[in-house]
């Protein structure tokens, strides 16, 4: 009979997520991850059941993809399920019909706007005068703090959830926070611009060279950007990229 989880076995597994990329690779992806994760909750519900235990690690073995933060919710969905004693292809199933949609949601709300969204609040941040230390903190303590609220959202919501957390993704309704970041992000994009085209040291004063350079950097971006791997994310990286350069030259 399978005994039920304890708070320290949920906390063990819910931390261990931060490292379910350590071993990703192109046969099973996060797979090894994932039960490097949920272990210490399997070690709980089986106890000296060790057939039964190697079995279930075995299924979470398998291939598994998702995007690493929202991958907690197909944990802490797959955690309910054992605990319940779910048909082993009850929880196969299961997982290979959230991947897919957890993939591309976390994709879009963390890599495409969360991510750059914080990037540029920072630079905004920093060209208006901000000094680099600080600048660099609130980009770190606002990128974490939104990431591990995701993180432990999701684990909560799986576990609570089971087999029925589609709807709770559905009532969440990532997408329309998907949206509303990147507004926010267009604004600081703005104000970004301002600092570096009026700021004291800014760009308005950096000669003709680096202002033909950053005309020539705004035609390429609305002429292909949209094209781009990730559009926003590569205008951050490549963003931060040349304005060390600049900062480094000067």
């Amino acid at each position: 009979m399978r005994r039920s989880l304890s708070r320290a076995s949920l906390v063990s597994s819910f931390l261990r997520a931060f490292m379910i990329q350590g071993s990703w690779n192109y046969h099973t992806m996060l797979g090894g991850g994932f039960a490097f994760a949920i272990l210490p909750a399997l070690r709980r519900l089986f106890g000296s059941d060790q057939e039964s235990m190697d079995a279930s690690v075995q299924r979470h073995l398998e291939l598994f993809n998702a995007h690493p933060y929202l991958a907690n919710v197909a944990l802490g969905a797959t955690l309910k399920l054992e605990r319940e004693g779910a048909d082993p292809d009850t929880v196969r199933r299961f997982k290979a019909a959230v991947r897919g949609p957890l993939g591309s949601l976390g994709d879009a709300l963390v890599w495409a706007a969360w991510l750059p969204g914080v990037s540029v609040l920072a630079l905004a941040l920093y060209w208006l005068g901000v000094p680099a230390w600080l600048a660099a903190t609130t980009f770190l303590v606002v990128y974490n703090v939104g990431h591990i609220a995701l993180r432990l959202w999701g684990f909560r919501a799986g576990l609570r959830d089971g087999l029925a957390v589609g709807k709770r993704l559905q009532e969440a309704d990532l997408p329309r926070w998907t949206a509303r970041v990147r507004a926010v992000t267009a604004l600081l994009l703005g104000v970004l611009v301002g600092a570096l085209v009026g700021g004291r040291g800014a760009l308005g004063g950096a000669g003709l060279l680096w202002i033909a350079l950053a005309a020539c950097a705004f035609v390429a971006g609305l002429l292909g950007g949209h094209r781009a791997w990730r559009p926003a994310a590569a205008t951050v990286v490549v963003a931060i990229g040349v304005l060390s350069v600049w900062g480094y030259l000067l």
